[in-house]
């Protein structure tokens, strides 16, 4: 285990030698289960076992559901099944859903056996919905209300059931089949008449998901409504789990982990949170893949400078500005593929919008190779005015055709930034591992050509 929180570390180990129960009782119920969870990850997998046994068994699953992957497994490798099936009664039910699917498929089982036949259903039916949809992500303690109860009778339901639920902010009305009618919150409840019924006060339009849609898109939503805990639906319109907010938070920082790799040409699982925990071999791999691909493939630009040598032989001015022509390039492109991927990623746009958005980055192109250009222009002035110029031309002449080269490449690496991921898109494939990692090497190609061609054809060498 990692050594996060080395602080307590003695104080701890010493309490153990003792033995002394009352104060590792009160230590694992004197904070938020989160930074208990860090201060073990200082100990042993056995010490922060034995300490976590001290806690109370509601208190001991929470703290346990914070800890991170590798934390637990580490313990959960030495527990004997009973412990651990004793352990995932006490966690939420996504959370031990989670951690049932990484056990090996004997000791899952002989776990299930251990358990009690509703922690044992509920599991098989958590951990049977794909990865990454908002069934695999759902918890199934939420509070539901039957639609004839009175205001008063639901607050006194809510209050019985309130410490087995992840929420009771709301309360989901369903019928006998399970069926989704509505859903009030708690503040309803409060401001209600007492002898109003439940299903006269209810909101009957209820944003909900899926159990087999994507998870990021069940994220989205939560986040776009503002709302504490979304339901998700089963193909019968049955009520079976719903996604909290805290969950929603995780999913977005990991889907944008694993945008922002992708943008960088990074493979791998994208996780967040384990750079440390993967070894250096697993990120050379992750990365290597499309570098040495684009390395490959970068050798174009070597041909083409090649096949223009005698431009450059002719005009060696020419290649003092082939940087900050790439540089350009490559600069506006990645803006207009983050753009785009961003768009996409949120829905904004679709790839049937491509005309929309490449008349829209057009006109953006248009006005920055405008700034672009002249500035260009004016460098060309100042840095080369006391350079050697062929007879028969000009600085400003040649200052016109590089501003010129820029201008277009801006243009194009704009159009081309924009296009590569809604094509990706239309295609069903990831935007974001096809736009950044491919733009670069292509602008640099359209960039070179369009400078020597621009050159060549302007200055007639």
């Amino acid at each position: 285990m990692k050594n996060k929180n080395p602080l307590l570390v003695p104080e701890l180990r010493e309490l153990l030698a003792l033995g002394d129960v009352e104060t590792l009782e009160d230590f694992t119920a004197s904070g938020h289960p989160e930074v208990i969870a860090d201060f073990l990850s200082a100990l042993s997998p056995d010490e922060a076992w034995k300490v976590l046994s001290y806690a109370q068994p509601h208190v001991r699953g929470e703290i346990f559901s914070r800890m991170e992957e590798e934390d637990q497994d580490e313990i959960l490798a030495q527990l004997s099944i009973e412990q651990i099936a004793r352990l995932l009664t006490d966690m939420p039910p996504d959370d031990r859903a989670d951690i049932f699917k990484r056990l090996p498929e004997e000791k899952g089982e002989s776990v299930l056996r251990a358990l009690a036949r509703a922690e044992r259903e509920d599991i098989r039916r958590l951990a049977a919905y794909k990865e990454g949809t908002a069934g695999a992500i759902m918890t199934s303690d939420y509070a539901a209300l039957p639609p004839d109860l009175t205001v008063a009778e639901a607050l006194e339901r809510l209050r019985q059931i309130a410490p087995d639920r992840e929420t009771i902010y709301y309360a989901y009305i369903i019928d006998q089949n399970r069926k989704l009618l509505g859903f009030v919150s708690l503040k309803d409840l409060i401001l209600a008449r007492r002898d109003a019924r439940v299903a006269d006060i209810m909101h009957t339009d209820v944003i909900t998901a899926r159990v087999d849609e994507d998870q990021e898109e069940a994220a989205r939503k939560i986040q776009k409504y503002d709302l504490i805990a979304l339901p998700v639906l089963n193909g019968g319109d049955a009520l079976v789990g719903i996604i909290t907010h805290d969950d929603a938070l995780d999913i977005i920082t990991q889907e944008h982990t694993e945008d922002m790799e992708k943008l960088m040409a990074i493979a791998g699982s994208h996780e967040a949170g384990v750079y440390l925990r993967t070894p250096a071999w697993v990120h050379f791999k992750n990365r290597a893949y499309w570098i040495v691909g684009l390395a490959a493939l970068g050798l174009v630009s070597g041909m083409i400078i090649h096949k223009f040598e005698d431009v450059l032989t002719q005009l060696l001015i020419l290649a003092l500005y082939m940087p900050m022509v790439a540089d350009t390039g490559g600069n506006v492109g990645s803006q207009s593929a983050t753009v785009v991927v961003r768009a996409l990623a949120l829905r904004e746009i679709t790839p049937r919008d491509v005309w929309r958005v490449l008349f829209k980055e057009f006109r953006i192109a248009v006005l920055l190779a405008a700034v672009l250009g002249l500035l260009s222009y004016g460098k060309v002035l100042f840095l080369s005015a006391n350079t050697e110029i062929p007879p028969g031309r000009t600085l400003g002449v040649i200052g016109g055709v590089i501003a010129l080269a820029l201008s277009l490449q801006v243009i194009t690496a704009t159009l081309i930034g924009a296009l590569l991921p809604l094509g990706a898109a239309k295609m069903k494939w990831d935007p974001a591992v096809v736009a950044s990692p491919a733009l670069t090497t292509i602008v640099d190609i359209t960039g070179l050509m369009l400078y020597f061609g621009t050159a060549k054809v302007l200055l007639g060498i």
